[in-house]
């Protein structure tokens, strides 16, 4: 069933405008636009819910992200399906990253219903890699980098022995796709969609904006209440993805001030101007609590509790340490700190003399 709307409060700072008070119930989908239906799955994660997208084609409809892959998301979509949607199909598929809440059922969607899977290129080939383990993934070569950054030998060794996490949580990755590219138009119903890659929290982000809606489906790149995941990962050792992630959002700003922002974690909200300065704010402050630590060489993993003040739980931890290494690579790359490997590879990072 499709819910009815209700309004929410403004956040407390005034700056960003909250339609919606809550989420449409497990296995139902709220409107938020003419055509364009949200719905909400679990995640087994202390992030526990990524929101979906639904939209209106002249035959069935699109859907936007796919849930991550277990028997629990795919009871629920069997429940919107048949029931929210009175049975209608799918057309296709759209994923905006390769990440397992976004990607997980991407192979059982498609092939349920025979309809094609719509990504960017380099989304589409990491998740093969993940996958697989290959090309520089996997869960031993994140344990060298963070060792590398001086992640103790026990919590290490925990990552290493880990596996595949990626292979658990999402279904065997297709093997054909549509390919998306910055600046593509895509007509779903009657209505045109522009892709716009971000990076740094994915390699090649896809959200979407429809001007004649008024509405950016903003995936991770745009988050309302915290700021996405930015992580330096093995593939690219020596990468500074939080300046392509501040980069991308700044193309956010450019927006009307009163687009519906549809993000994957939180409420729909108007104020993208608003929040990209926030997330400027939060990651200026961050950096200049990292440079003040750093008047000491440190490791990304010693500064751990300067950006995280609180417990953080194995999967926490390591998120946490591409985070503080994407931190400390930013003021380098910008000669800010000074990167220094000792003889036993150990790297810290220290005031510039």
């Amino acid at each position: 069933m499709i819910q009815a709307l209700r309004a929410a409060p403004s956040d407390a700072a005034g700056t960003l405008r909250f339609p919606f008070a809550e989420p449409p119930p497990s296995g139902a989908v709220l409107e938020v636009a003419p055509g364009l239906l949200w719905l909400r799955m679990p995640l087994p994660f202390a992030l526990n819910h990524i929101n979906l997208w639904l939209l209106r084609e002249r035959e069935g409809w699109t859907a936007v992200d796919c849930g991550i892959g277990l028997e629990e998301t795919r009871a629920l979509w069997d429940r919107v399906l048949s029931s929210a949607l009175d049975g209608e199909p799918l057309a296709r598929v759209i994923v905006t990253h390769f990440h397992p809440d976004h990607f997980g059922n991407a192979r059982w969607l498609t092939e349920r219903f025979h309809v094609p899977l719509h990504m960017t290129q380099a989304e589409y080939l990491t998740a093969h890699a993940h996958y697989h383990a290959h090309s520089g993934y996997g869960g031993e070569a994140s344990a060298r980098l963070f060792a590398a950054h001086g992640l103790d030998d026990d919590r290490v060794n925990a990552m290493a022995a880990r596996g595949n996490g990626y292979r658990r949580i999402v279904g065997e990755p297709p093997t054909r796709y549509v390919r998306m590219v910055d600046g593509d138009e895509l007509d779903i119903g009657d209505r045109r969609w522009r892709v716009i890659v971000g990076h740094g929290h994915a390699p090649e982000h896809a959200s979407l904006y429809c001007e004649a809606l008024g509405v950016l489906i903003s995936g991770d790149m745009l988050l309302p209440k915290i700021s996405t995941n930015i992580s330096v990962w093995p593939i690219d050792p020596l990468g500074d993805p939080l300046r392509r992630f501040l980069q991308s959002i700044d193309r956010l700003a450019q927006l009307p001030a009163d687009t519906l922002v549809l993000p994957s974690h939180g409420l729909p909200f108007h104020g993208a101007p608003a929040r990209v300065q926030a997330l400027h704010r939060h990651h200026d402050e961050r950096l200049a609590e990292v440079i003040a630590a750093c008047a000491q060489p440190q490791t990304a993993a010693e500064l751990l509790p300067v950006l995280f003040r609180r417990e953080l739980d194995s999967h926490q931890i390591f998120f946490a340490m591409g985070e503080s290494i994407a931190h400390l690579h930013f003021l380098w790359h910008q000669g800010r700190l000074q990167r220094i490997e000792d003889d036993g590879g150990l790297l810290r990072f220290g005031a510039r003399t």
